[in-house]
């Protein structure tokens, strides 16, 4: 009895995070409800391939500087045309989910570009962030949040935590044949 309530439990909670993921027209059709209460809307966007401790603290400080933070998941096609095969590693459903189950994180939609230029005119958020490795200049979308009064922000990397250093340590360690 116990596990079985326990599992509904665990099913009811995977429910609620699978809820935050929307299609770009739902975050777009949220947006005026969160203008009229005067509630901030953050975004940021990315791969999230391998979610690490770098996500994990750049998330809940972006999530920190607003009411709501949206983050946008490039597609599996956009990762490859960023990035190149073999990424990404995780399929975009599974990355989106995995993001929605984070508290600080409200929404989650998969964007199919590969910047997420058309998708931050669409919402016009009220705070931009992207990581440190972005100069303010670089970020995709600053102009379009900036004329509508809004802020951009870069957030400091955690030295050694990216998805990348992450494969490389596993190359190292399992690669050839190693057992760790």
């Amino acid at each position: 009895m116990v596990a079985a309530a326990g599992r509904a439990m665990l099913f009811s909670i995977a429910g609620m995070s699978v809820q935050k993921i929307k299609s770009l027209k739902e975050i777009v059709q949220l947006r005026p409800g969160l203008r009229e209460s005067g509630e901030k809307l953050v975004f940021t966007n990315g791969c999230f391939d391998i979610l690490h401790i770098g996500h994990v603290r750049y998330l809940n400080y972006a999530r920190s500087l607003g009411d709501a933070l949206v983050v946008g998941i490039n597609s599996d096609r956009s990762v490859r045309e960023i990035k190149g095969y073999p990424r990404p590693i995780m399929p975009e459903q599974e990355r989106a989910e995995v993001l929605a189950a984070l508290a600080s994180v409200d929404f989650v939609f998969v964007f199919d570009d590969p910047t997420p230029q058309r998708v931050i005119d669409a919402i016009v958020p009220d705070v931009l962030v992207k990581g440190a490795d972005w100069d303010i200049a670089e970020i995709v979308g600053r102009d379009t949040v900036e004329s509508a009064g809004g802020i951009v922000l870069n957030v400091s990397l955690v030295q050694g935590s990216s998805t990348t250093d992450i494969i490389k340590k596993i190359l190292e360690r399992f690669g050839k044949g190693g057992r760790g």
